[in-house]
């Protein structure tokens, strides 16, 4: 009896399929980006809690494709240089290469997106935009690790508080309190991180002069290890992606982070 041509297609098909089975599946490789308390970009990752906008990035990385599988490794903002060096992470996001990463070889990707950092006091009768023209003789409340460009990136802690009667911890709550009570006279904050602050505490939004000045704006980068599973070219593809189907515009835009074009080379 002759197969009807349906019933040979459909053995064709079968023996593909069974042989596509047998055959071996090529793993996503991974790519481990460290994670450093920087909220809103990430929040006390050491905590094991997936919150801020680096899981929601690296979620919707790893929903665009299936040859990368992009994993969080918890760090801290000192300790992430020594990580990447020793290859414990491939990939340190939100940065710039001015934060102290001159002198390890790495390959950066302009990610097109835009943050800034700026001043804070507390409003008081007659207090003008003027008042954050200088920082002389002002308590200042920083966060411990970040780079001002004030004062010329210089992150250590001890020259801060000699040359700018800094008080550091690690956190903006902290630091906006401590101008709140009186405690300092100006904080430094993300206009990410303020968004996202005066969103949870409505009642203190009168209580707080904003500075029109900007210390510095953030140009986000990727800064990418040298042996890194992904290239920097793949990864700007990708993040390419995410430009083009509205995902960077959903996770950033609600903070105030800006999304910019980036140079084509």
């Amino acid at each position: 009896m002759k197969s009807s041509p349906i019933r040979t297609a459909a053995g064709f098909l079968l023996a593909a399929l069974t042989a596509s089975c047998l055959l071996p599946v090529q793993a996503a490789q991974l790519v481990r980006v460290g994670a450093a308390h920087f909220p809103p970009y990430t929040i006390r990752p050491e905590n094991g809690a997936d919150t801020g906008l680096l899981p929601q990035l690296v979620e919707a990385l790893n929903g665009l494709q299936s040859d990368y599988q992009f994993v969080l490794v918890p760090t801290s903002i000192p300790r992430r240089f020594g990580d990447f060096k020793q290859g414990r992470i491939d990939m340190a996001i939100f940065e710039n290469p001015e934060w102290g990463w001159k002198d390890i070889p790495h390959t950066d990707v302009d990610m097109g997106l835009e943050d800034a950092e700026i001043f804070v006091a507390q409003r008081e009768d007659g207090r003008q935009q003027s008042y954050f023209a200088s920082l002389t003789g002002k308590r200042l409340a920083l966060f411990s690790g970040y780079h001002y460009e004030f004062a010329n990136f210089n992150a250590d802690p001890k020259f801060l508080a000699q040359n700018f009667n800094a008080t550091l911890t690690y956190s903006h709550d902290s630091n906006l309190l401590m101008v709140l009570r009186g405690r300092a006279d100006i904080a430094l904050v993300t206009r990410s991180y303020l968004s996202d602050y005066l969103l949870r505490n409505e009642k203190v939004r009168d209580e707080l002069l904003v500075s029109q000045r900007v210390d510095q704006v953030y140009h986000h980068y990727a800064i990418l290890r040298p042996t890194a599973p992904i290239s920097g070219e793949a990864f700007a593809r990708l993040l390419q992606g995410l430009r083009d189907n509205g995902e960077m515009l959903k996770i950033f835009e609600p903070y105030k982070i800006a999304v910019v074009p980036v140079p084509h080379h």
